[in-house]
């Protein structure tokens, strides 16, 4: 089951491959041919478009948010920076009242005048000439601004210092909280009843073990430094204690709560973090740092608020004029696209223009298209090829008269052929006498030279002008050079160097036995030694190569130039002479072209090369 499984899942994917393969050649396919049928002005306007209106845009956008981001993230993060400033610098400060607190919660001296019995005011006046700790804080820390002790001594005068609580302050939160603490301490904005001002003042109970009695110790702190403090901020900065706002950088805002700044309920109360939101028509960032995150009864806080608007205000600036510019040179570039494809569109109108009329038959024309560019090389292309057409023309009328000037010598040799011929069939009939008489008479070599004369002949007029396989080539030259052998006796030798591989190949029939003839005659003219004739025939990847080579008699320069010269000058003085090599010649250039023509080296008492080379695949090929 599991094998079916993986086998079906394995099909499925399979088919998923072939068919999304499919869809994508059928989307090439389809776009190759849409925008083959588009315009070229408007193949130029929509790759600007693709290529650059959409990525500016995209990246405009892109550039857009992020630029934004970034500017809020510097205020944010500047922000942090100012309120990790302030928040140490007024932390420094409210230590001062804590170093004071912990101090007076260990004076046994305040514990005395604070529960002493007096029973006159002259005492009272007295003990408190002899405790001048307050107003020594007071003058040496400027953080503060006063001290006050609350007790439950009515023997106590009220001297703003000490002070017998009476009935209001009892009933007042701070107080009746400070009462149920277990010495903790509070920090709060409260009312000063000496002046009637408020004051952000440490609130602590101060317990007096030795009389079994507490105290509650208010020190207000220095309000014009907590607001120093602030005032260096860029941004709206201030210092809440619970909701009241205690200090600012902005003197109006001192006293308020932030229900009256219309921050929402579900920001006021959190002790950290960063808050979006509106306040009015403003959308502002609010930051917000807890000055005791580990103690929970202290909730003293400082407030930074900026708005949205303010800090994009200078990116949103850059932005218009960037996408000003931009869109300035979006404009350009097209402008500049639609002449340029104008350009374009008249040039290849009047190459098409020329093509039409080179289609009509007019090849004496010349496209004049100026520039470096693709259009320009293809102008000089066209030209090139009207030139390569007209020499084309005139090399296709110099072969058909050169065709019609061998017909006419072809058909004139005809002509004397048929003067002259005999009937083939009496001459192999008394050919084959010959032999039978030299058979019944015992005379074997003239019985088997007669018989290979009939049969090169009989090859001869069965190959005509055609072409024919090498091997019958190859046979024709063996019959030809065992007759003259039964000539010459020893004074012929010859080899014949076949390529196994080249006796398939085809090509015109009687090209190569002229070559040999042509040996075996002048190569011994005007020597009596020996002479070696060898044919040699390889298949290589150029084609066919032949080589017909004697060592007899060769030839001095001299001849050998005029031997050459009467190659291509078929009436000349040397007409006469070697006319088989100069067929060959001539039916070689005219089927294969004057490159693979005779090749002709000879040196006095050296010997003869000739060869050529039939070019591979075009062995069939033949004009004559």
């Amino acid at each position: 089951m599991q094998v079916w499984l993986q086998s079906s899942l394995a099909e499925m994917i399979a088919l998923t491959f072939v068919g999304c393969a499919k869809a994508g050649r059928n989307m090439r396919t389809y776009f190759r041919h849409f925008t083959n049928h588009m315009k070229i002005r408007n193949k130029l306007i929509v790759s600007f478009i693709a290529v650059v209106l959409v990525p500016t845009l995209i990246v405009g956008v892109y550039l857009t948010v992020e630029l934004r981001k970034m500017a809020l993230r510097g205020a944010a993060e500047q922000i942090e920076t100012n309120m990790d400033r302030v928040k140490k610098r007024t932390m420094d400060l409210l230590n001062v009242s804590y170093d004071i607190s912990y101090r007076l919660s260990n004076d046994t001296r305040l514990g005395q005048l604070a529960n002493g019995a007096y029973d006159s005011t002259y005492s009272v006046v007295d003990a408190y000439r002899e405790y001048p700790d307050f107003k020594e804080y007071v003058n040496l820390y400027r953080e503060i601004t006063s001290m006050r002790l609350y007790v439950d001594n009515p023997t106590l005068l009220d001297n703003w210092e000490i002070i017998p609580t009476d009935e209001q302050t009892k009933k007042t939160d701070w107080y009746q909280w400070a009462k149920k603490s277990d010495g903790l301490i509070r920090w709060s904005y409260v009312t000063d009843s000496r002046d009637g001002l408020r004051y952000l003042s440490l609130i602590r109970r101060i317990d007096f073990y030795k009389h079994s009695t507490n105290g509650v110790l208010v020190i207000n702190t220095n309000s014009a430094m907590l607001n120093g403090i602030l005032s260096q901020e860029s941004f709206d900065t201030m210092l809440v204690a619970d909701r009241d706002i205690v200090a600012a950088n902005h003197p109006e805002l001192v006293g308020t709560t932030l229900q009256d700044l219309a921050i929402g309920p579900d920001i006021v109360d959190r002790r950290s973090g960063a808050f979006m939101t509106k306040l009015g028509d403003r959308r502002v960032r609010i930051q917000i740092a807890d000055l005791y995150p580990d103690n929970p009864l202290i909730n003293l806080r400082i407030l930074s608020v900026f708005s949205v608007d303010d800090i994009v205000r200078e990116p949103n600036r850059i932005i218009r004029s960037a996408l000003a510019a931009i869109g300035l040179g979006l404009v350009v570039a097209l402008v500049l696209i639609l002449i340029l494809s104008k350009l374009i569109g008249d040039r290849l109108l009047r190459l098409s223009k020329h093509i039409s009329r080179v289609a009509t038959g007019k090849l004496d024309l010349r496209l004049a298209i100026d520039g470096k560019d693709e259009i320009g090389q293809l102008s000089r292309q066209f030209n090139a090829m009207l030139g390569s057409i007209r020499a084309l023309m005139g090399e296709v009328n110099e072969s058909n008269r050169q065709k019609r000037e061998l017909e006419t010598r072809q058909n004139e040799i005809k002509l004397r052929m048929l003067a002259s011929q005999i009937n083939p069939h009496f001459l192999f009939n008394t050919l084959e006498s010959i032999r039978m008489k030299a058979v019944v008479r015992k005379e074997a070599d003239i019985a088997r030279t007669v018989k290979l004369l009939g049969k090169m002949m009989r090859k001869n007029l069965e190959a005509g002008s055609g072409v024919i396989p090498v091997s019958a080539e190859i046979d024709m030259i063996g019959c030809y050079l065992d007759i003259q052998k039964f000539r010459y006796e020893d004074r012929l030798q010859y080899k014949l160097n076949i390529d196994p591989e080249a006796s398939s190949e085809r090509i015109p029939s009687l090209v190569i036995q002229p070559i040999v003839e042509n040996a075996v005659i002048h190569g011994m003219e005007n020597k009596e030694e020996a002479v070696t004739v060898e044919v040699t025939l390889q298949s290589r990847a150029d084609g066919l190569f032949v080589e017909v080579r004697d060592d007899g008699a060769g030839m001095s320069g001299d001849r050998l130039a005029e031997v050459t010269a009467s190659l291509k000058d078929p009436g000349g003085a040397e007409a006469s002479d070697h006319i088989g090599l100069r067929n060959v010649n001539a039916r070689l250039e005219l089927s294969y072209g004057a490159e693979h023509g005779l090749a002709i080296e000879s040196a006095p008492d050296e010997g003869t090369r000739v060869r050529f080379v039939i070019p591979r695949g075009m062995g069939d090929q033949t004009n004559v």
